[in-house]
């Protein structure tokens, strides 16, 4: 099996986690943990188990200018993303904060535009107002059980910033995971993540009392800990040192459907034609957003 392959199942798996993850952490907030003391928790947790396979790879010492570009990747890739999700998915529904989390693709190829003087395409321009028009939609109209929802506009526009973030971190990383061993890089970077997160969730994490909490809850915080966050960022880092960034991205287009398929399944959420018309703008948006250029024959 080529290293190709193993790149797509790997983004594949990342898919799958991060789907199941909306409805799983919704569960865990706000009744046993706040969203910013649950980052705390779930960054703490994912960098010891970084440190503690750190020993699997290879002896690497990372270049002291390298360090504020894996400062930058934290800052994107661990502080405002997870800070910003959290409390977003608090206040909004797993389906919607999965549907707005497809316009990662969307933001990566303007970054493109700006950053890597991309050409800029007609299809892409129209691409981009399309998915923005959708994103526009959900923000300002999705709404949701109020018994889970408490502030859907708000939480919908802290998922966009969310997507925005992790659109940044693609882009960032994509030169240190070719230049080093996973293993070296993560670690570092959720070091420094922590420390991002911890001054925004200390005190919430004071705020729980582990003698309230479930066995069920404290499987679900788990599940976050190792599999929506070990597992899913050991993968995409070696899916991205395999393939292009957008290709990464792509693979959120399955979001939606899993975290819809997960979410309804358990009764946590309900569509509505508000998010079934935002979808749709959003997926044609990325379709032409993605669409290759048909080559000229000479």
């Amino acid at each position: 099996m080529s290293k190709r392959t193993l790149a797509l199942i790997a983004a594949s798996f990342v898919a799958l986690f991060y789907g199941a993850n909306y409805t799983i952490a919704k569960d865990v907030m706000p009744l046993y943990i706040q969203p910013f003391g649950f980052i705390v928790i779930r960054v703490f947790g994912a960098t010891l188990l970084f440190w503690a396979i750190s020993f699997l790879g290879p002896k690497e010492k990372i270049a002291r200018k390298d360090f504020t570009r894996i400062a930058i990747a934290a800052l994107f890739g661990v502080g405002i993303n997870m800070l910003a999700f959290f409390e977003g998915l608090n206040l909004t529904t797993p389906i919607s904060a999965s549907v707005l989390m497809v316009t990662t693709p969307i933001i990566v190829l303007i970054l493109a535009i700006i950053f890597l003087k991309e050409k800029i395409r007609f299809l892409k321009v129209m691409g981009v107002l399309i998915g923005l028009s959708g994103t526009l939609l959900i923000i300002r109209y999705g709404k949701g059980d109020a018994a889970t929802a408490t502030n859907p506009a708000l939480g919908n526009l802290l998922i966009f910033v969310n997507a925005a973030s992790y659109a940044c971190y693609i882009i960032i990383v994509k030169k240190i995971v070719t230049k080093y061993h996973p293993f070296t890089f993560i670690k570092w970077m959720y070091s420094i993540g922590f420390l991002f997160v911890l001054p925004f969730g200390f005190s919430q994490l004071q705020e729980v009392q582990p003698e309230l909490i479930p066995f069920e809850i404290y499987l679900k915080i788990g599940y976050v800990i190792l599999f929506s966050t070990f597992g899913t960022y050991i993968l995409n880092i070696f899916a991205l040192r395999e393939l292009k960034p957008t290709t990464v991205a792509v693979f959120i287009y399955l979001q939606p459907m899993l975290a819809s398929i997960f979410a309804i399944g358990l009764g946590k959420d309900q569509l509505d034609i508000i998010k079934i018309v935002a979808t749709g703008l959003i997926f044609i948006g990325v379709y032409l957003v993605t669409k290759q250029p048909k080559k000229i024959r000479t």
